[in-house]
């Protein structure tokens, strides 16, 4: 490479640093770090023989690489990940349809088989399929433009979106369905989806809501939602479906407003203090002010995100910073839900603090699909510039 090549490279890279959302990727950055530290808590306090070494050792290395496939996916315009769309969406579907291979296994308590083992580690292709969906129905939606409200157009959206919800549903995970579900009409309403489309999706609810109960949930996911609004039954099911958010709350009752402290205190054991329950966990040890500083945290991230999206330059751009948002939010509203005791326990994670490789690892990469945006909203800058984009 001649010195005006490399000269040409430095002045590329230069230029796509400068436009990168460097404050965005900081706060993701110290979200992660923040859990880490954490976990790292939990292993010093032997806390839940659930919580090991590695799971602090994972949530770095994961960030490592997060943030390098952050940057890589920043690098390339967000046109050309959409153009390509399909690549994506056959290797999110085809790590679905493995799960239903004997390479998909189940993690201990768990009855759905939502893990694909790879061998050396195990993955979770729910968490993947979210970002390869974000970016085809962004495509989608960009393609179509004013015609979505068509009948004919909006069908295939919902043929499209009911695509992947099938998909996670048929492995019984509800809690990502829902989120697919919500980041879906999240897209379709920011996209001007018409108001008597949506009064008909609202007035369909109970309907729906009704064959889901009837015919598609089993007893105990019935139960985990009966424990939250139905006193006898919570009381009936104390040490039972309801013990871990019963644990969760005590846990955040305990810390009061500045916590017990991270290390050497009397701490609460809840089973699942490392993913879905950490935010219990941080109540238990920082308190009021802990679980707010955390709130904020994430609460920033969603704010830049939704900078982002102000400032794309075209639909594509602000669908897919939409898409990104709606899961980050839809995320933190179902887990926080969750810990206190408002919503049922269906395994959703908060975003960059509770423990997880899968999910850290899709989180950042969604994170470049917004970093992307930024760096390539105006074509002059970004690094692989062609004449037909």
């Amino acid at each position: 490479m001649d010195a005006m090549n490399v000269k040409r490279f430095l002045n590329y890279f230069w230029e796509y640093f400068k436009r990168l959302d460097k404050l965005l990727l900081l706060l993701c950055v110290i979200a992660c770090s923040f859990s880490a530290f954490m976990l790292y808590s939990m292993v010093v306090n032997d806390v839940s023989e659930y919580v090991k070494e590695r799971h602090y050792v994972m949530q770095l290395g994961m960030m490592g690489m997060g943030l390098f496939a952050a940057l890589v996916i920043a690098a390339v315009n967000y046109k050309h990940l959409a153009k390509f769309w399909y690549i994506g969406a056959f290797i999110g579907i085809t790590l679905m349809l493995l799960l239903f291979t004997p390479l998909g296994v189940q993690t201990e308590g768990s009855e759905e088989v939502n893990w694909l083992y790879l061998g050396f580690t195990a993955i979770q292709p729910s968490e993947f399929l979210k970002f390869f969906y974000i970016i085809s129905f962004s495509a989608h939606l960009a393609k179509l433009g004013k015609k979505m409200n068509k009948i004919p157009n909006l069908i295939l959206l919902l043929v499209h979106a009911a695509v992947p919800v099938l998909l996670v549903i048929s492995r019984g995970d509800f809690g990502t369905t829902l989120v697919f579900i919500l980041i879906t009409f999240t897209m379709l309403f920011i996209a001007g989806l018409y108001w008597r489309y949506i009064a008909a999706i609202i007035a369909m609810m109970p309907v729906a809501g009704f064959v889901v109960w009837n015919f598609v949930f089993k007893s105990y996911h019935k139960l985990r939602f009966l424990v939250i609004f139905d006193e006898e039954i919570r009381e009936a099911e104390m040490l039972n479906f309801f013990d871990q958010q019963r644990r969760s709350l005590i846990a955040i009752g305990s810390g009061e407003l500045t916590g017990k402290g991270l290390f050497g205190g009397e701490y609460i054991y809840i089973p699942e203090f490392q993913t879905d329950f950490i935010f219990a966990y941080i109540g238990m040890t920082l308190g009021f002010v802990g679980c707010v500083a955390t709130l904020c945290l994430i609460a920033f991230i969603l704010i830049r995100i939704l900078i982002n999206c102000l400032a794309a330059k075209d639909p594509l751009g602000k669908y897919i910073c939409v898409g990104v948002f709606a899961m980050f939010f839809y995320n933190t509203i179902i887990n926080i839900g969750m810990v206190l005791a408002v919503l049922p326990v269906i395994g959703q994670t908060l975003p960059f603090i509770s423990a997880g490789g899968s999910s850290v690892l899709a989180l950042f990469m969604a994170i470049g699909l917004v970093l992307s945006v930024r760096a390539h909203k105006d074509k002059k800058y970004h690094m692989f510039y062609t004449e037909k984009d």
